[in-house]
């Protein structure tokens, strides 16, 4: 059986890692994948990518990096992403990754106006989503957490906007039959979020934004992290007991 591949643009602050694990660990927990099932590629330290035919499908982390860098492992990947959409591989962007296949796919990312968004924010299904076959599982209204500075600003062609938040209207996006990415975090819990609004409280501080009320806005968000069992499970990753 061919692997899913966890392409791993970076990597979760030290002190929360120590505490909650990693980015490949709470996607192991979204997707109800086993480890054997999985291989996680480090593209930004510079592993390797298969063939995307020698693999299952592709889940795609987020970063502290940001995708206007264009690093070269960042370009890299979005070139294999490119080769992967021709042969339909199924493929889920989070976060960077979101940003990342849209920059790929035509697409333009830059800074979110007003800047970051971080916290559990309520996220609003659109028409176009209730027409898709997974946006179609999802309620008209779900809370969801999140955390970045760069959005998705422009949209690849063909691709269509299946849910927006009420600061970025690009939050969860279909790229073609087997593709869609998200901007806000289904692999994280509640304490993983917590953990990053202590972590940017200066910053959000600075920016004029409130902390504590961010942070006692958190809550749990089983759509969200639903949704990468429902993924997994409609592209054969696991049984339907497994995503229930």
């Amino acid at each position: 059986m061919k692997p899913v591949l966890i392409i791993r643009t970076g990597r979760a602050p030290d002190a929360i890692r120590a505490r909650h694990g990693d980015f490949p660990h709470w996607f192991r927990l979204g997707t109800r994948l086993s480890h054997r099932q999985l291989r996680i590629v480090d593209v930004a330290t510079g592993d390797p990518l298969p063939a995307p035919q020698e693999v299952a499908g592709a889940i795609i982390t987020g970063s502290a990096a940001m995708v206007t860098e264009r690093a070269a492992w960042s370009e890299r990947t979005a070139g294999w992403i490119r080769d992967a959409m021709d042969i339909e591989l199924p493929l889920f962007g989070v976060c960077y990754g979101h940003q990342l296949m849209a920059q790929a796919l035509g697409g333009r990312v830059d800074y979110l106006p007003g800047g970051r968004e971080i916290g559990t924010h309520p996220i609003e299904l659109l028409q176009a989503g209730t027409h898709d076959l997974l946006g179609a599982m999802l309620p008209a209204s779900f809370r969801a957490h999140t955390t970045h500075e760069q959005s998705v600003l422009e949209v690849p062609p063909g691709s269509a906007i299946l849910a927006r938040s009420a600061r970025d209207p690009h939050q969860l996006l279909r790229h073609g039959p087997r593709a869609i990415s998200t901007q806000f975090h289904p692999e994280f819990n509640a304490e993983v979020m917590r953990a990053y609004i202590r972590r940017k409280h200066a910053d959000m501080h600075r920016e004029g934004c409130d902390p504590l009320h961010a942070f006692q806005a958190v809550g749990a968000t089983p759509v969200a992290r639903r949704l990468l069992r429902l993924f997994a499970r409609h592209h054969g990753w696991t049984s339907a007991a497994e995503a229930g």
